[in-house]
């Protein structure tokens, strides 16, 4: 909301304070030479897993789904790329096995190839809509769900397999299933699909799902645990990096008290695009620019009169 001061001139918006704080500022965490020996160990014995795999099984699917989910495949982008590839072009075989189909179709298009979405004609009626015999197959409904978000304009097929799915997905979610990790996920997926998901939230929540599977990677799982941990410290810093930048070097927060404090939640923007450590940088500057953007726009829409606000852009124009 905009109030405006005593001389009725300046605007100024009540945004609340960061709340944050301090604590960036003071929490330095660092990731321990141990950690980072076990990464690696891990890293190759789950890539040498990862080659060995029969190219286009279903084990090879699943392990680089669960990988996706888990948030550790940017360790394993080249073979999983080639693998991709592989089950693309090997994916004109026949299969009438949901869950295999379904998965293998939303690799290959999370991966930027094309595949028809004619491959799940088989699973339809003459009248279009899906078989109510594949209800028995809930991994299945689960593997469509994802796929159906994949979909591209005017592919009915996968809008309806989106309706179809839903409605079961929401029964399971409110049923009184014995399996009560099967409703968490069904909720999980309802709420946030796999293509609608931050990186490292949809992470975080799968690794507890990924756990409770008792098909889970043993191995997998605890990688991707000790990865997560391992990044969520490298995040951390740079989050404590960018907060003295801002408070400190900057001065800004008390230079420009009318702005919104929002620097962390600039930083989890960016997050959501570039994650791994090898975009450390980008991530730093990307958070700095959007920062400074806010700031502008604040004084435009929160403080700055209309005559200041033209001198300053003919400054910025200029």
């Amino acid at each position: 909301m905009t109030t405006y001061s005593p001389n009725k001139s300046r605007p100024l918006a009540n945004f609340h304070s960061t709340i944050w704080g301090y604590h960036f500022l003071s929490y330095t965490p660092e990731i321990t030479n141990q950690e980072k020996v076990e990464v690696d160990e891990y890293k190759e014995t789950i890539r040498k897993m990862l080659v060995e795999a029969p190219e286009g099984s279903l084990q090879k699917l699943v392990l680089i789904d669960a990988m996706q989910r888990l948030g550790v495949a940017y360790h394993f982008d080249n073979e999983i790329e080639t693998s991709i590839q592989n089950i693309f072009y090997a994916s004109k075989q026949y299969d009438d096995n949901l869950h295999v189909v379904s998965l293998r179709f939303r690799l290959v298009r999370q991966q930027g190839h094309y595949m028809s979405s004619d491959v799940f004609k088989q699973f339809t009626e003459q009248d279009g809509k899906f078989k109510e015999t594949l209800t028995n197959d809930v991994q299945g409904l689960f593997s469509l769900y994802e796929a159906s978000h994949l979909r591209v304009h005017d592919e009915e097929i996968l809008e309806e397999a989106l309706t179809f799915t839903t409605n079961h997905l929401e029964s399971i979610a409110v049923s009184n299933l014995r399996n009560n990790s099967l409703k968490v996920e069904a909720t999980e997926a309802l709420s946030q699909p796999i293509r609608m998901t931050s990186p490292r939230v949809g992470a975080r929540k799968y690794i507890s799902i990924y756990e409770n599977n008792d098909a889970h990677n043993h191995l997998l799982l605890k990688f991707a645990k000790l990865d997560f941990n391992m990044l969520q410290k490298l995040h951390q810093r740079e989050l404590s990096d960018l907060t003295r930048w801002w408070w400190k070097d900057l001065d800004f927060a008390n230079k420009i008290p009318y702005a919104r404090d929002r620097l962390v939640e600039c930083y989890f923007w960016i997050l959501g695009v570039y994650f791994e450590p090898k975009y450390n940088r980008a991530r730093k500057m990307m958070t700095k620019v959007l920062k400074i953007t806010s700031v502008i726009d604040d004084t435009f829409d929160a403080y700055a009169t209309y005559d200041e606000l033209v001198t300053f852009t003919d400054a910025i124009q200029r």
